[in-house]
């Protein structure tokens, strides 16, 4: 990544973003409220929930570039997690694949034979 290695903050409704080597705040941005606000990173991709929303930030800038709503899911505290990219395939997403896999190999050779 180019630039600071960066720190995200999570409080009050904002998410902002520290410069790791220095501490300085180099952009915050405002969410919903004055909630606790989680904030995950993921293969270069910045994510926050509060107040039961979601939302995908620019890691540079702060900005905003997505936001989801969850509408009907309440208003509480949220964990977030993800899936997929290089090297973070899940032993679910590896079983499905291997079986696949088998399942296009035995239908090879019955065509085949």
């Amino acid at each position: 990544m180019a630039g600071p290695y960066l720190v995200f903050v999570g409080i009050n409704g904002s998410v902002a973003a520290l410069d790791r080597s220095t501490g300085t705040m180099l952009w915050s941005t405002h969410l919903k409220g004055s909630d606790f606000v989680t904030v995950f990173v993921v293969e270069g991709e910045l994510y926050a929930a509060t107040k039961g929303e979601i939302f995908s930030l620019d890691m540079a800038t702060g900005e905003i570039r997505w936001h989801n709503p969850l509408k009907g899911y309440g208003r509480g505290l949220m964990t977030i997690v993800a899936s997929g990219g290089a090297g973070n395939e899940t032993a679910v997403m590896r079983e499905k694949r291997r079986r696949d896999e088998q399942a296009a190999a035995g239908a090879a050779a019955a065509a085949a034979g």
